[in-house]
């Protein structure tokens, strides 16, 4: 391929062939008559001949010129037909939102018609997974990490959301006819479980709230003498304890629908504290405007 020369004098020099005036070329492209000049200048260097006819006046193209203008004209609207072709396909493609299997189901998919309603020409991709993914590597254009305030992602331009706490909560059937009234009445009733990693320092697990409880009430039965259901997934764990199979320990960001319905109660009003919901974006990336609105949007409906 032939060297080309810069296209800022190519620029120049086809708003000045345009206009034939080096003073409406400057107005058209933000600089000043003696900028266009110069480039100009610098373009009739490289070809080695004059392009336009300066005197007498009005400006004029000289035949090198007038052979060259309809080239890079040309050039230039194939230039930009192009990028606009591939910045409308960006446009069109869903923006990637990953997210914890449980925030995805619980919190984000309920509360997405609200957000189409908003940007009805936003295509969404939701990726719920427990995998932390590369944004960096394209696996996602927005990550909401779910992380103690202690330890804030650092792969990306973070976004705090909001943060959550831990209760224990039940099928009011539990609290009406379950004689669940007090922490020792745990004992007749299932506890229900949901994993944490081994990683997580404090979890908010029964252990630690039975722990809590008993410096508050004297009367709290011990772990190892209890009834235990477990669910690697803590979704399971939350169909679980709607269904009145026992008693469980959910964020109240996960099961907010629940207990603003009345299909989940708080059994007790001692609480763990729970984590926070961070948005992760990667700087300068291309869709910063759709994606600033996702973060303000998600920042509203909680």
């Amino acid at each position: 391929m032939h060297k080309l020369p810069p296209l800022i004098e190519l620029r120049a020099f086809d708003a000045a062939a345009r206009h034939l005036s080096f003073k409406k070329a400057a107005a058209e492209l933000g600089v000043t008559p003696t900028a266009i000049s110069h480039q100009i200048g610098l373009l009739e260097r490289y070809c080695g001949r004059a392009l336009f006819r300066r005197r007498p006046r009005p400006l004029s193209l000289t035949d090198a010129g007038a052979r060259l203008f309809p080239a890079i004209r040309g050039g230039l609207e194939v230039f930009a037909a192009a990028i606009a072709a591939v910045k409308w396909d960006s446009d069109q493609q869903p923006l990637r939102v990953t997210t914890t299997n449980a925030f995805a189901s619980r919190w984000l998919v309920p509360r997405l018609p609200a957000w189409r309603k908003l940007h009805p020409n936003v295509p969404m991709e939701v990726i719920g997974t427990d995998t932390v993914l590369d944004l960096q590597a394209g696996d996602g254009d927005v990550a909401i990490r779910y992380a103690t305030s202690r330890v804030v992602p650092t792969d990306g331009i973070v976004d705090d959301l909001f943060k959550d706490t831990f209760w224990p909560v039940c099928n009011p059937r539990l609290l009406s006819t379950g004689g669940l009234k007090r922490p020792v009445d745990l004992a007749s009733h299932v506890l229900i479980h949901s994993y944490w990693s081994p990683a997580d320092r404090e979890p908010p697990t029964w252990q630690r709230w039975l722990a809590a409880a008993q410096r508050r009430w004297r009367e709290v039965p011990q772990l190892k003498d209890m009834q235990h259901l477990s669910f690697r997934e803590e979704l399971h764990a939350i169909e679980a304890v709607i269904a009145g199979q026992g008693v469980g320990i959910f964020s109240d960001v996960l099961v907010a629908h629940e207990l603003a319905a009345g299909t989940l109660v708080k059994a007790f009003r001692l609480s763990l504290p729970g984590y926070s919901f961070f948005m992760v974006r990667r700087p300068s990336h291309p869709r910063a405007r759709t994606i600033r609105a996702f973060s303000e949007w998600l920042q509203s409906a909680t």
